[in-house]
């Protein structure tokens, strides 16, 4: 007798105690039950199994000629000079040999290859044998960002998937840019090419203190078992692009590049050679505080002759981003190719628009539009052919981030995406946009192609609108205002603006400042140098200027309001159409600025400042405190000449500004 499934016991003759029927199982002629499971896996270890989880990227398509430095060389071979590049890239100068690389996580032994080094001939004197060069060193290259998740989520706190599949990280003590501890090596070349002393962002070095640094971020990555590595390009304008690799120690450092720089195609990155500019992100060691030009733990340094950045002390990755902004503003007027901060969109009958303004001034916001294509929302340059975007991503400011408000920004939030310093439930991990608990700079750094009406590639014609953005926070500047050539010249020269919170460390409410070319912390040449450029431009091409204020009106920061973002969207919507060209105007006192009577969908007694103050007297003593603002900043440019025999232009852009 057997017990059955349900602890009822059969008899002899198939029929259970409970008059239920005895049940029957198939079997085949040797005995076996019939199993209608699939064959087992390939796999004698759960190691193996592993393995036949991730299959070999598919080989890249071949490449036919003789200009590309791979075309003809195996799989193997391509890795091996692969590394032998980044080896280089990494050597120290004070030792014959780069790092002996590896390529792969060093928590994965199947991702083990051959080990590289490069041999290097230097008149230093040299160190035969150290530690860092008895160890491998790990190359974590060109990962995907699923890849880089991993990296993230296992290997730095504070690291953690969003709601909405976002990588949410924390950039560590710096939450913004430092830009008192950036410096640039002043050689012979640089010190006659770039903009120094009073107002200028660049502040000096010498060789020998660069080197130093460049020294303490390689032998600190080095010492490192594993280092991400980017090989990407800047600027859409395949002509003039730049190739940029990128060493850094974090994911999170890896994965913001991955976003905001172009990627590059398989195909590109086999024939990718020497890059044009290289950065050593060791932001989590600092400097030496004894060592020359330093004056805290937080030193970024640039090199142009070497092409070269050293980032020390400081983990916030906008420095990287910015940083080759700064290259490229040296690099591209060699060209002839002006350089801008600028945000950019194309409408559907091909207008484009640039759109300059510092952060907070609405420049993402507003540049970012579902009725027209994105060219880019914060980098460009404009050459012979038109505008491109330098950029492959956006970086857009996250404080206040609403679904209603910025639909487009707020969907790109998604996988791959890195948010920066937000604040986020710990349970659903939904993200509180509103909360400033860790920073008010908290960003999102995503591809490009995130926003579904972006114009890839990303570059487009001429544009035809030049609109400078400003957040006047004394709330006398019109909301709108067409400039003239001069006027354009003036204001673009000034780059009035307000520093938004939290944009800079230290800044905690809104301030008045004059950042020139609206960007002149990034901004390598003279301010007039891309003020000749551009005026060139717009009047080879027939562009017009317009000034637009995002900030305040009805009185000045702490007692007027800010300007409604969807007032600002119906001026730059009449702007587009050309609805405001065939507007009529009027002048305004002290600025001397037009100002249209009305604009569709904006009420007209906001477009002029003085009808929104009730106190008319402290409305023109404000005006008239803006304007001496205004007159004092540019002094620092009144010695220098626009381009060549253009004093009559000089003579013009001074008399555009404010007359009292």
């Amino acid at each position: 007798m057997a017990s059955n499934g349900n602890g009822s016991v059969a008899n002899g003759n198939g029929s259970a105690r409970n008059g239920l029927a005895k049940i029957q199982t198939q079997k085949k002629h040797d005995g076996i039950c019939h199993d209608d499971s699939g064959p087992t896996v390939k796999a004698q270890t759960i190691d193996e199994l592993h393995s036949l989880q991730k299959k070999k990227s598919a080989p890249t398509t071949p490449v036919t000629g003789f200009q590309a430095p791979f075309a003809t060389l195996t799989e193997e071979e391509r890795h091996k000079q692969q590394l032998q590049s980044i080896s280089a890239s990494l050597a120290s100068l004070t030792r014959e040999t780069g790092p002996k690389l590896v390529k792969g996580d060093p928590a994965r032994k199947s991702d083990t290859q051959k080990v590289t080094h490069v041999h290097h001939h230097v008149s230093t004197p040299t160190i035969v044998v150290s530690d860092s060069s008895l160890k491998f060193t790990h190359v974590l290259y060109n990962l995907s960002p699923a890849e880089l998740y991993e990296q993230a989520i296992k290997y730095e706190k504070g690291s953690f998937i969003t709601s909405t599949g976002a990588l949410a990280t924390l950039s560590g003590a710096k939450t913004g840019r430092s830009p008192r501890d950036k410096r640039v090596v002043k050689d012979d070349l640089t010190e006659n090419e770039l903009w120094w002393g009073k107002g200028s962002p660049n502040i000096e070095m010498d060789e020998h203190t660069f080197m130093v640094n460049r020294e303490r971020a390689v032998d600190y990555l080095n010492s490192l078992d594993k280092v991400f590595v980017n090989d990407q390009f800047l600027n859409w304008d395949t002509e003039n692009r730049i190739k940029v690799r990128i060493v850094s120690a974090r994911a999170y450092h890896s994965l913001f590049m991955h976003n905001m720089c172009i990627r590059p195609t398989p195909e590109e990155l086999e024939n990718f050679g020497t890059p044009d500019f290289t950065i050593y992100n060791a932001g989590q060691f600092p400097c030496n505080r004894y060592t020359h030009y330093m004056t805290s733990s937080t030193s970024i340094d640039l090199n142009l002759a070497r092409r070269e950045m050293v980032i020390l002390g400081t983990q916030y990755a906008g420095e990287m981003k910015k940083g080759l902004f700064g290259v490229m503003h040296y690099l591209m007027p060699k060209r002839q190719i002006l350089s801008l901060h600028s945000g950019c969109n194309m409408g559907k009958d091909g207008d484009v628009a640039l759109f300059f303004g510092l952060s907070g001034t609405g420049k993402t916001t507003l540049s970012t539009d579902h009725n027209r294509y994105l060219i880019g929302d914060d980098e460009h340059c404009w050459g012979d052919n038109g505008v491109s975007n330098i950029e492959g991503g956006c970086y857009a400011k996250c404080i206040d981030l609403s679904r209603e408000k910025e639909p487009d920004i707020w969907n790109a939030i998604r996988f791959g995406t890195v948010l920066e310093n937000v604040v986020f439930d710990e349970h659903d991990r939904e993200v509180d946009y509103s909360d400033k608990s860790v920073t008010e700079n908290t960003r999102a750094a995503y591809p490009i192609e995130y926003i579904p009406n972006a114009k890839l590639p990303c570059v487009g014609p001429h544009p035809k609108n030049v609109i400078l953005l400003a957040c006047d926070a004394f709330g006398v500047l019109p909301p709108i205002s067409k400039l003239n050539l001069a006027q354009t010249m003036y204001h673009f020269i000034s780059g009035y603006t307000a520093l938004v919170a939290g944009t800079e460390e230290g800044i905690k409410e809104p301030q008045a400042t004059f950042s020139a070319c609206f960007g002149a912390a990034f901004i390598m040449l003279h301010p007039t140098k891309y003020a000749a450029m551009l005026a060139e431009k717009m009047q080879k091409h027939g562009a017009t200027g317009w000034l637009v204020n995002t900030g305040w009106s009805a009185g000045s920061y702490g007692y007027g309001s800010r300007i409604k973002l969807q007032y600002t969207r119906k001026i730059i919507d009449a702007i587009h159409s050309g609805s405001l060209l065939n507007a009529e105007y009027k002048k305004t006192e002290i600025f001397g600025l037009e100002i249209p009577t009305e604009v569709e969908g904006v009420p007209s007694e906001i477009l002029d400042p003085v009808n929104t103050w009730s106190n008319k007297k402290g409305y023109k003593e404000t005006l008239l405190k803006l304007a001496g603002l205004f007159k004092n900043n540019f002094e620092t440019f009144t010695n220098y000449k626009i381009g060549k025999g253009n004093n009559n232009l000089t003579e013009e852009i001074l008399a555009a500004g404010p007359i009292f």
